[in-house]
């Protein structure tokens, strides 16, 4: 599994501790460049894969490194995983069953699903925009995800060698592109209910910078239908 960090070394240890290692072979994290003790507290938890960008270079190049090296160790499947422990790692079991068996090559944890969002205290002025941009998101895209804003996520080998991830953006928006790309490329995404916990120490981003991402959001949708209707080309959606 892979933890894409920055300033988690307060969070880090809760989320490391309920990992379930029965399930989980190897822990990846990828530090991107931050002002605490991270990487620090990761080598005290034993996590043997850490790599520490020199830069900040974003939370979408974080997630490059992290599957980059998934891939190169050989993976089957990968669980994504915000180490902030607003998402609880007790679901990466039967997220991995669903890939493993091969009854969805991709899974999301949903906040959504069970009103999960609002009962661990999602503002609601991020609960009202994630369901605008999703319901907007699956009438562009032909979809049905119930949210496309979740950073808990597994994914089989496959999946991460075809789509062209590498090819995304750096910034907040690589989620959304990553599940455009996963469609287009004909893969269906199952979701399961997902308990989330907002508190001080878990990562956000601030209105400003949700206000550029949720841009993103629906730019990436309306790209994803515009090559749909064979009407313009985007390199995301080229195959690796």
């Amino acid at each position: 599994m892979v933890l894409p960090a920055y300033n988690a070394e307060l969070t880090l240890q809760q989320t490391y501790s309920e990992i379930p290692m029965d399930v989980v072979d190897e822990i990846i994290l990828v530090d991107d460049n931050s002002h605490d003790r991270t990487v620090e507290v990761a080598k005290q938890l034993g996590i043997h894969h850490i790599i520490r960008h020199d830069e900040n270079k974003g939370y979408g190049a974080n997630q490059k490194s992290c599957y980059n090296k998934a891939l190169e160790l050989g993976a089957d499947v990968v669980v994504m995983l915000h180490p902030d422990y607003q998402y609880t790692p007790k679901l990466i079991e039967s997220m991995v069953y669903i890939v493993v068996n091969e009854v969805y090559p991709v899974v999301l944890g949903s906040r959504i699903l069970g009103n999960g969002a609002r009962k661990g205290g999602m503002p609601r002025y991020k609960y009202f925009f994630n369901r605008c941009l999703t319901f907007i998101q699956n009438m562009l895209m032909g979809q049905k995800l119930s949210e496309y804003h979740t950073g808990y996520r597994a994914f089989s080998a496959e999946v991460l060698r075809k789509v062209n991830y590498m090819a995304d953006s750096d910034d907040f928006v690589f989620d959304n592109q990553m599940l455009a790309q996963i469609f287009y490329a004909g893969f269906e995404i199952a979701e399961v209910t997902c308990p989330t916990k907002y508190f001080p120490e878990a990562s956000s981003i601030n209105f400003r910078r949700s206000s550029k991402y949720g841009w993103g959001v629906l730019w990436t949708a309306l790209q994803y239908r515009l090559q749909k209707w064979k009407l313009a080309h985007f390199a995301i959606f080229d195959e690796r």
